[in-house]
């Protein structure tokens, strides 16, 4: 399986509207824009790069996937602005001797997680990473997203060089669970053909109460649940939930 290939392949066909979305909200959001800032599960960075452009002092991106941090730092590079790099898991960063006045976390990556186990996991890693009163901006995909949307869903896509097949199925036994079948056809001259790629991802959630009881537990308080990257209430009909929680003292 050629990661590199997959990550750059993923970061081509990523909707730019969507960063601009998630951008807007974290803008807007941020409370102190002059402390450091984490993007966790940042994978190319295209949101930092953003975060710094627009005069964030100190903008630091965390991720999992080496191939992803190789594209983030091409990006920066091309931007012409310092990102520093981490590689880790979200799940256990305890030797990171860092804080953060704001960590943010977007693009379903709390969805990766396994269980709710690993998702504590993560908000206590977060929790222990933040200054006093720092905030934590995250969002995640809804029931309605995993029930009703996802299963039977399908996206076709293709140019010259490359095509993309994204086919998503519930998990039967599985609640709020969904699969997607990710395949790209990758044109390669050495062999005048198509080389196939494929990945399975699984992505779950939880009631809303889910989260707001273990963002609670850990120690956050103020937790702001919104919907459409905080221009929205109504989370009861969402398909995406926004959340913007403070670090207790």
């Amino acid at each position: 399986m050629n990661y590199g290939t997959f990550a750059a392949l993923y970061d081509e066909l990523f909707d730019e509207s969507a960063y601009q979305d998630w951008f807007d909200y974290a803008k807007a959001a941020i409370k102190q824009p002059d402390g450091r800032l984490l993007e966790l599960a940042g994978g190319a960075g295209r949101l930092a790069v953003m975060l710094k452009q627009a005069g964030f002092p100190e903008v630091f991106n965390f991720d999992l996937s080496p191939e992803m941090l190789k594209l983030a730092m091409t990006h920066a590079e091309d931007a012409q602005i310092d990102l520093p790099l981490i590689e880790g898991d979200m799940r256990e960063w305890s030797d990171l001797d860092l804080t953060f006045q704001t960590i943010t976390c977007f693009a379903d990556s709390l969805n990766y997680l396994k269980n709710e186990h690993e998702l504590a996991q993560t908000f206590q890693q977060v929790y222990d990473h933040l200054e006093k009163d720092g905030q934590f901006l995250f969002d995640v995909i809804t029931p309605i997203q995993t029930d009703d949307v996802y299963p039977g869903y399908m996206y076709n896509w293709h140019d010259e060089e490359t095509a993309f097949m994204w086919s998503s199925f519930g998990i039967e036994g599985e609640t709020h669970t969904v699969e997607h079948e990710l395949t790209f056809f990758v044109y390669e001259e050495e062999i005048d053909g198509y080389r196939q790629l494929q990945e399975i991802h699984t992505e779950k959630t939880y009631d809303l109460k889910v989260y707001v009881d273990l963002l609670e537990k850990v120690g956050f308080t103020n937790i702001e649940v919104t919907a459409d990257f905080g221009r929205s209430k109504d989370t009861e009909h969402a398909t995406r939930w926004f959340f913007n929680a403070t670090k207790g003292s």
